[in-house]
């Protein structure tokens, strides 16, 4: 398999690291306590980030999940709490939108989010159900031409300045998995309200938010049939963009650590010098490139979505690597490592996030294990998988 970008892409990319390195690098520090990075957010809408998703016809430019990868990765270099924003505009409710919603609401909200001037926010946990979807209560009951929404979601982002909620939702009370759909409910509607409720270690603030009695149109209730298999499907780009920013972070995590051996003197000596701490980035390094390799092909897996096992293993992969690498990052710092005034922390506390959300990691383990046991072919191997 052949990775290689195309230099579009590549001038694409580059474009976004001058930006990210130049202006988003000095001023990371300044969302650790919550504030949304605005300033950042314009600025990459500015240079064509927030439309990745966005298909062309509503003002986007509808690039493949690898090209999101790609970004994501280099915006995780520098500031996890911009990279989680562009997350939002680019991931799963973007593309849920541009393939399930009807016209009128496609017209009316992707060329606002290819700008910049609409938020996203994706509703999925509830107080009692995270991982396990079939067991949602929020519900959405249908009345003739009309819908009324009615639940409660938690741990939601951007949930203060969300244009349109893209909630996962019960239809009509049917139990089970057969009855999760999904619904687009706009912000400011009447019944909808939300607080802030949760500080995370990454610096975002995550919301509880209720729905109560929300009464829209029928045209919002965007699936309905077969909703639980194709929500996931789309839920299978976010097991990919959730990693690029994992793998970013340990990449940044990485350069930092390089850049510090090489300033750092003890002992006489520059600490890049000593054994040590260079089969250390040594180890780190090899853990970032076996990372990307998986994302990548995960990336550019499937038609629509990606493949679920190989987007399940990636994520996986780069989450707890991120972990690793970020965390070695700040022993090679020392004490510094451990102060909000050095990235190396920063970005720790990002990647934990990672192996949380977007199906936990033990989540994900059980999809794989489950498909190796019932469908590998014991004759041909891992090839007849079809994955290869």
């Amino acid at each position: 398999m052949d990775f290689n970008i195309t230099e579009e892409q590549r001038a694409f990319v580059d474009t976004v690291r001058r930006v990210c390195q130049k202006e988003f690098a000095p001023r990371a520090i300044r969302w650790l306590d919550g504030t949304w990075p605005e300033e950042n957010m314009k600025r990459l809408a500015e240079i064509g980030v927030l439309g990745m998703a966005v298909p062309q016809e509503y003002g986007g430019s509808g690039l493949s999940i690898l090209d999101t990868v790609l970004v994501l990765e280099e915006i995780g270099k520098v500031c996890y709490v911009t990279a989680m924003g562009v997350l939002g505009e680019v991931g799963t409710q973007t593309r849920i939108i541009s393939t399930y919603a009807p016209e009128s609401i496609k017209q009316k909200i992707l060329p606002r989010v290819a700008t910049g001037e609409a938020i996203l926010a994706i509703c999925m946990t509830e107080p009692d159900a995270g991982t396990d979807v079939p067991a949602y209560k929020t519900n959405t009951t249908i009345k003739g031409d009309r819908i009324v929404v009615k639940g409660v979601k938690t741990l939601i982002s951007r949930a203060d300045i969300a244009e349109m909620f893209v909630v996962f939702t019960r239809v009509n009370g049917v139990p089970g998995a057969e009855g999760i759909g999904c619904v687009l409910v706009p912000g400011g509607v009447k019944g909808l309200t939300s607080k802030a409720s949760f500080h995370t270690m990454g610096g975002e603030y995550l919301s509880e938010v209720v729905f109560d009695e929300v009464e829209l149109p029928l045209e919002n209730l965007v699936i309905r049939d077969n909703g639980m298999k194709r929500l996931l499907s789309a839920f299978n780009t976010q097991r990919c963009l959730n990693p690029s920013i994992c793998l970013g972070l340990a990449e940044g995590a990485l350069e930092e650590a390089l850049r510090y051996m090489r300033d750092r003197s003890a002992f006489g000596r520059k600490i890049g010098d000593f054994q040590g701490l260079r089969w250390k980035v040594a180890d780190m390094y090899i853990q970032i490139e076996a990372g990307r390799g998986l994302l990548y092909r995960a990336a550019v897996s499937g038609k629509d979505f990606p493949d679920p096992t190989l987007a399940a293993m990636a994520k996986i992969y780069c989450n707890e690597m991120s972990i690793r690498v970020t965390s070695e990052a700040i022993q090679v710092h020392g004490g510094y490592g451990f102060t909000d005034e050095f990235a190396v922390s920063r970005f720790y506390r990002g990647t934990r996030y990672g192996s949380l959300g977007g199906g936990t990691s033990e989540t994900l383990r059980n999809l794989v294990g489950r498909r190796l046991v019932e469908q590998m072919d014991l004759a041909s191997g891992c090839f007849g998988m079809g994955m290869f």
